[in-house]
């Protein structure tokens, strides 16, 4: 492709992606290999010394994958990208370069359950802690930061509850104390957000959702910026000094801008396996494809379905960021210019009980542990995704007992309405 800049439309059919060289295939082919055939034994050794970039076993590198890491990383504006199996291995992968046993993150107290549970609790296997803090209150993020801090994790638009993070100011502050901004922007997808552009030094995603947007497979994805100097402290010395593995190369100080992605590959994916495999890579790159024309429809169907819960006299309130009357809606068009996703909350009167209800009278929605498929989903959080978590956690989250989360679909906007117009007529009643 020419050097001249490319539109979004585009460079999500075209990034990462030509025309096979061995039969000409205009689609990328699922490499569905192992392993790869060497030239010669210095062609080999040059591989396994980082000297030379190229395939040497589908769990670090994967002709497939590499396509989709490529057109991510396009897509976020980023240097480089790693992919993984899942958006859950892709935090773990995110936080693997930059932590070691005593050391901590600061992380934003609405997040996805999931999220909340594998930083509360599985990350202190690995001697890692998280301090949750509410990032609307600056003062608590700074002073949450102490000398083990080595990131500072949120989402664009998080999950469940559609809050959208001040990121510019949240980068602003990891940028003073000389820290790395990890944005999981898989609710706005680069589309709707692009984190890196305000600040952010690492994106992840859980490409299972939006990216893919056909509910067939699950993966995660790793961005690097490549703006983040590793060798300014002695704070991250996976990447900034002599690595063992590798007869005393620096990450940081051989790859540059690519450091933190060839890390990734050669540590993370090397030693952790949480592999995607090429055949999930090709749906996911399917799915991308159509990502623009698929998150229009999105939003649109979410401001008519939010609109209208609104002035429902059944819901106590709606938490969509694209509604006029949202504390975040301003927040949401500077963020997110697009559009403030297809992902929201809203109250059933009637609390707990009422919301069970509904979720079991809906005929279009679908009631599954998911989002970001072409399908409206709904779930019921408190019951089930942040179940693990306590009341008040749940409340912080954005995840309370008398709450339902929605994701809204590409379907007729009018038949989702009329859909949950039964379904609260019954769960009321």
């Amino acid at each position: 492709m020419t050097s001249q800049p490319k539109g979004f439309d585009t460079l999500q059919i075209h990034a990462g992606a030509r025309p096979d060289p061995a039969t000409g295939a205009r689609q990328t082919p699922i490499y569905q290999t192992t392993a790869y055939v060497f030239r010669d034994a210095d062609h080999a050794a040059a591989l396994f010394n980082l000297q030379e970039v190229g395939f040497i076993y589908s769990r670090l590198t994967n002709p497939t994958v590499a396509v989709l890491q490529e057109r991510i990383a396009t897509l976020e504006g980023g240097a480089g990208a790693v992919c993984c199996s899942s958006g859950h291995a892709a935090q773990i992968m995110a936080l693997f370069p930059l932590m070691q046993p005593g050391c901590n993150i600061v992380v934003s107290t609405r997040l996805y359950g999931g999220t909340v549970t594998q930083f509360s609790q599985t990350i202190r296997r690995f001697g890692w802690s998280a301090t949750f803090v509410d990032f609307d209150d600056l003062a608590a993020v700074e002073a949450a930061i102490d000398e083990n801090t080595r990131a500072i994790f949120c989402e664009s638009i998080a999950n469940p509850g559609g809050y959208v993070t001040d990121l510019e100011t949240i980068a602003g502050i990891a940028n003073k104390v000389g820290l790395p901004l990890i944005v999981d922007n898989t609710s706005a997808t680069p589309y709707l957000c692009r984190p890196i552009e305000y600040g952010a030094t690492l994106v992840v995603h859980s490409t299972t959702k939006y990216l893919t947007g056909n509910g067939t497979v699950t993966g995660g994805c790793i961005v690097d910026s490549g703006a983040f100097d590793w060798s300014a402290s002695d704070k991250f010395p996976s990447l900034s000094a002599p690595e063992p593995a590798y007869h005393g190369l620096k990450f940081h100080e051989t790859f540059g801008p690519l450091a933190y992605t060839f890390h990734g590959i050669a540590i993370g994916l090397r030693d952790l396996g949480m592999t995607m495999n090429p055949q999930a890579a090709h749906y996911t790159l399917m799915g991308i494809e159509t990502l623009s024309l698929r998150m229009q429809r999105h939003v649109e169907n979410a401001v008519k379905v939010a609109a209208w819960l609104e002035q429902d006299p059944r819901v106590d309130f709606v938490t969509y960021a694209g509604l006029p009357s949202s504390p975040y809606h301003d927040r949401g068009l500077k963020v997110c210019p697009r559009g403030a996703g297809a992902l929201f909350t809203f109250a059933v009167k009637g609390g707990y009980e009422a919301c069970v209800k509904l979720v079991d009278s809906v005929e279009i929605f679908s009631h599954v542990a998911n989002l970001g498929d072409t399908r409206s989903l709904i779930i019921h959080s408190a019951s089930t995704t942040h179940r693990q978590l306590t009341e008040a956690q749940q409340v912080a989250a954005g995840a309370a007992p008398n709450v339902v989360r929605l994701s809204i679909g590409i379907e007729d906007a009018d038949d989702l309405i009329a859909d949950l117009d039964q379904a609260l007529d019954r769960a009321t009643a």
